[in-house]
């Protein structure tokens, strides 16, 4: 199996890490086919009652692999639907599921940390959604993001692109927790984590299910068209000739 997606099973708290630090975790279809079997390895798990997802080395996720997806007109539909499709399973899984951002959480990042139930950073991580800076359209991350903080607060968000502090995402309620340091960071994704785990699984499980169905979080139609959207825009000429500026591949 798959090394670029790791899980590990300690009691009643599993930890998935994106395993992909030399690419800062960039989400390639490689990748996120991992991920996606890993997931389902989960959702079969009996007795687990928390998930800490997270990325391996400095960063928690820098987004899509873009290079992944120059010169190639499949991918980016490809890409993106495994993106949306992954989120919704992350979502749907019983246990709750905690973002340990380590590092950067940048767009597609950033939205899998608005899938999570809780999302932990420290006061200098970098999040964000740049999509419209790159001359990109972030439709797969926007639902998650309306679902997290509402939509005004996301439409701002969004249109306006950058990145901000973990401090800043905290304020805008991107992050439910915040630690003051990266050394401080572990300490409070494990009293989160412990206390979660003190409950019952079946009732988080219960709990997240109902929440899911009042949010509509989990309707696939709305990721899928999503996914399309930012793929089709992705694939554009205009799009792609920036993305070979950037990348020097002109």
């Amino acid at each position: 199996m798959s090394t670029l997606a790791t899980l590990d099973i300690d009691g009643r708290t599993a930890r998935l890490t994106l395993n992909r630090p030399d690419a800062r975790n960039a989400l390639s279809i490689d990748l996120l086919q991992a991920l996606h079997a890993r997931v389902d390895e989960l959702a079969n798990q009996d007795g687990v009652s928390v998930l800490v997802l997270t990325g391996a080395g400095k960063c928690f996720c820098a987004g899509m692999d873009l290079k992944a997806v120059l010169n190639d007109p499949d991918a980016p539909t490809t890409l993106l639907r495994l993106l949306a499709d992954v989120a919704i399973k992350i979502r749907a899984l019983p246990m709750a599921v905690i973002a340990r951002v380590n590092g950067a959480a940048i767009g597609g990042g950033c939205g899998l940390t608005c899938v999570c139930d809780f999302c932990v950073t420290h006061a200098d991580a970098k999040m964000g959604f740049p999509e419209v800076d790159l001359g990109l359209c972030p439709a797969v991350v926007a639902p998650w993001l309306v679902h997290k903080i509402g939509a005004g607060r996301a439409r701002a968000i969004l249109l306006r692109g950058g990145v901000m502090s973990g401090r800043q995402a905290h304020d805008a309620g991107i992050a439910s927790h915040l630690a003051d340091s990266l050394e401080q960071l572990d300490e409070t994704v494990d009293e989160l984590s412990s206390s979660l785990a003190a409950g019952g699984p079946g009732a988080l499980g219960a709990t997240k299910s109902l929440l899911n169905r009042l949010d509509g979080s989990l309707d696939r139609d709305i990721a899928r068209h999503a996914a399309d959207l930012s793929a089709r825009i992705l694939a554009s000429d205009e799009a792609q000739r920036a993305l070979r500026a950037r990348f020097g591949t002109d």
